[in-house]
């Protein structure tokens, strides 16, 4: 089960068989169906999550019960509330599965642990905690100048393996516009080809 997280870490790291061994192994393996959820809002995020396979939302309703989605988690990728699980405050977030899933999660305690006795672990979570703030920025820089088409467009080409396994209402509960005019996009570009 921990092969395809080994992979992932040496893609950006080296570190030694036993210590990466004695990492991995603290990680548990959760099964979720469809629609079920790893985190809901007001809940303590007690594990950061590993994509084993599938496919999830991490998203928030605002006060008319329409949902705003941060981003997807699909295989390879990390899921948490980050500000949650490192403060150990209730989440705004929700995390749930679009698909059956796999996750391989490690505790906050166990996290902490290998931040002090294997360097490397922690190298590889700067490394990982710098990407996710570059995508941030770079995600918040788009929706500030970009007219709502060309974000599109940018969804399609940064994320082909998510986006046709998504709906138009997830879609556009990600980048910040209605279902209509995803499904609009979509009929122009097809008329296109």
């Amino acid at each position: 089960m921990t092969e395809s997280l080994k992979k992932h870490i040496r893609q950006y790291i080296e570190i030694p068989d036993e210590k990466l061994e004695r990492y991995c192994s603290a990680f548990k393996v959760k099964k979720l169906k469809k629609k079920d959820f790893l985190l809901k809002e007001g809940d303590i995020c007690e594990a950061e999550g590993f994509v084993l396979n599938g496919c999830f939302k991490v998203f928030r309703t605002d006060k008319n019960a329409d949902e705003q989605i941060l981003y997807f988690g699909v295989e390879d990728w990390w899921v948490s509330d980050i500000d949650s699980f490192i403060n150990q405050i209730p989440s705004q977030l929700n995390i749930q599965a679009l698909e059956d899933s796999e996750i391989l999660l490690i505790s906050k305690k166990d996290k902490d642990r290998f931040y002090r006795e294997i360097h490397e672990i922690e190298s590889l979570m700067r490394l990982k905690f710098q990407m996710s703030i570059i995508a941030l920025q770079r995600r918040i820089i788009d929706n500030l100048s970009k007219p709502s088409d060309e974000r599109y467009q940018d969804f399609l080409k940064e994320y082909p393996q998510i986006a046709h396994r998504l709906t138009n209402i997830q879609i556009a509960a990600y980048l910040g516009v209605t279902p209509e005019f995803i499904s609009r996009i979509r009929r122009k570009i097809v008329s296109r080809d």
